[in-house]
């Protein structure tokens, strides 16, 4: 039986798909079979999450973390819902008519045709899904990002090769005129924007796509520019790292994922919090994280509630980060591989320096070792005092932490000192710095 009838969808490691430049989920649907029913030649895909773009159908097997893909330009009709009474009690199906091309695999350009039947066997109005489905349809985005795509093909031959020039650009004024046409289109795209509130969500999804253009301008400027002072440099790293700050083109919403919003914000903060964690040394505060999934999400914003719902979930997902709760009540993202015992082995470390067993450390002394946050590194402190690695003696000037001596200390004889033990090295320090 033929199982490869789909393409293969790319997804991230917590199940996510990795969408094309400009595509968006419109809407999720769970427990979904896709079935050949006139052809059990070709295998049929059961029990997935069905995801409705605005390029594709991708259906994903979550446990398995795989996929597949369906473009939605091999759609060539969509049967209308049959009104039974045995539809009453079954499992609603929608038949789709799509191209197939020699290789046997769903396509655009297809020499035949077969008939895919959705089968929904979750608690599903199929009306709903019938309407998002031609609303994608009507929509036709995978349209406009081909012709974008052909244009800029277009265009970079035309720069290489002067004999395929499509309109004749001569001289500076012919360059200048497509910069001005370039930026009058940008300018009215923001005029739109921001005329009001409304406007602007309804733009949002495309001024992250206008950023993310003008970042990719940015990053392949021409090397004539390599003369430029220090001013305009600066200027334009400025420039680039706000609008590597933009944000989630395509953010899981209650609208779009219904029942599963939970679960996709979940899949989805365990992608984006990746980069954050490898920049704050594999532990970042949980309010951190908040205000940062908010500032990339533009005006889909969500509750605390909702965030720590979302990380309540990976424990029944294998992703590769957790949420964890200190002592004091501090709750923190981190990744799985973030080892205490090897923290604690450092922070002992520094605490056996001649520097610390006079003056003992910090929170920041330790933040400098552990690449941390202060306030993460005084968590880790705090969890070596519990075990009795540290002691701590607070002062006008805070916390300062010192290697645990009583440990040393022999109850039946208080007066005996190892030889080889932490005293002599503490007390070889004193009399050094005295």
């Amino acid at each position: 039986m033929a199982d490869d009838w789909l393409s293969p969808a790319s997804l991230t490691p917590s199940a996510r798909p990795v969408l094309f430049p400009g595509e968006i989920e419109r809407f999720l649907l769970p427990s979904v079979d896709l079935v050949a029913e006139e052809n059990p030649g070709l295998a049929p895909l059961r029990s997935g999450l069905l995801i409705i773009t605005s390029h594709r159908l991708l259906w994903i097997h979550e446990p398995s973390v795989s996929g597949r893909s369906m473009p939605l330009a091999a759609v060539i009709h969509v049967f209308p819902l049959k009104k039974s009474v045995r539809s009453m009690f079954a499992s609603p199906r929608v038949r789709i008519q799509v191209a197939v091309g020699i290789d046997g695999k769903v396509g655009e350009k297809g020499t035949r045709s077969e008939v895919i039947t959705v089968v929904m066997r979750g608690k599903t109005d199929p009306d709903v899904f019938l309407g998002k489905l031609w609303e994608v349809l009507r929509a036709k985005a995978w349209e406009a990002t081909q012709k974008e795509g052909s244009d800029e093909m277009e265009r970079g031959e035309n720069s290489q090769m002067g004999t395929r020039v499509r309109m004749p650009v001569v001289g500076v004024s012919g360059i200048l005129r497509k910069e001005q046409e370039m930026w009058e289109n940008t300018d009215k795209s923001l005029q739109d924007a921001f005329q009001d509130l409304n406007a602007l969500m309804s733009k949002a999804k495309e001024m992250v796509m206008l950023a993310e253009k003008m970042r990719q301008k940015l990053l392949s400027g021409p090397s004539s520019h390599a003369n430029s002072n220090d001013e305009d440099i600066g200027s334009k790293q400025d420039i680039q790292d706000w609008l590597l700050s933009v944000g989630i083109v395509s953010p899981v919403t209650k609208e779009s994922a219904g029942a599963l919003y939970h679960q996709q914000l979940s899949r989805q903060l365990a992608d984006f919090v990746k980069l954050p964690l490898e920049k704050a040394g594999g532990l970042i505060a949980l309010i951190d994280v908040y205000c940062l999934f908010n500032r990339a999400r533009g005006t889909e914003l969500i509750s605390p509630e909702d965030l720590l719902q979302a990380c309540a979930i990976w424990e029944k997902f294998d992703v590769p980060i957790m949420l964890r709760k200190f002592d004091s009540g501090v709750m923190v993202i981190q990744n799985k591989a973030h080892s205490d015992e090897e923290v604690l082995a450092r922070i002992t470390a520094l605490a056996m320096k001649p520097d610390a067993l006079r003056m003992g450390i910090s929170s920041t002394d330790a933040a400098l070792i552990l690449g941390i946050a202060p306030a993460m590194a005084k968590e880790h402190l705090l969890t070596a005092e519990s075990k009795g690695l540290l002691c701590r003696d607070v002062s006008p000037d805070g916390f300062r932490f010192y290697i645990n001596l009583f440990k040393e200390i022999d109850p039946r004889d208080i007066y005996f000192v190892k030889a080889d033990g932490i005293i002599p090295a503490w007390v070889s320090a004193s009399l050094a710095s005295a």
